[in-house]
């Protein structure tokens, strides 16, 4: 298994699943040191779609391009792309993506026909 995936409805309880989808994903690849950082960071992206847009559910994948790699990616049927933004003292929101560029390995979104993919990818520790 190198890919999973789940539609999830676009509730802020999804975050939840996507969660557990993901540590489990990990585990059973044995890159359980990437499931902290990849269940905060899918944690963000899922509440970020759920935020954003207007479509009633989210496509989640957790796919393992490589022995130490793994990209997680949320799509959405909003043909907005994200844009990391400066969070004043006082905000409440708007560190999220900031959060996600810190610690993944590299991160994107790209437009698709019917909405947008935003994509970060994790690097484990390469075992010899």
């Amino acid at each position: 298994m190198t890919h999973v995936a789940e539609t999830l409805p676009r509730t802020p309880e999804s975050a939840a699943t996507a969660r557990r989808l993901v540590r489990i994903a990990l585990s059973a690849w044995g890159l359980e040191e990437l499931a902290d950082d990849g269940a905060l960071i899918v944690s963000e992206l899922v509440s970020n779609a759920v935020h954003h847009a207007r479509s009633r559910c989210i496509r989640v994948s957790v796919t393992r391009p490589g022995a130490a790699r793994v990209r997680l990616s949320v799509v959405d049927k909003s043909m907005k792309l994200p844009e990391p933004r400066e969070s004043g003292e006082g905000d409440v929101d708007g560190r999220g993506l900031m959060l996600v560029a810190v610690l993944a390995a590299d991160w994107g979104a790209e437009l698709l026909p019917w909405g947008k993919r935003v994509w970060v990818e994790l690097h484990g520790k390469e075992r010899g």
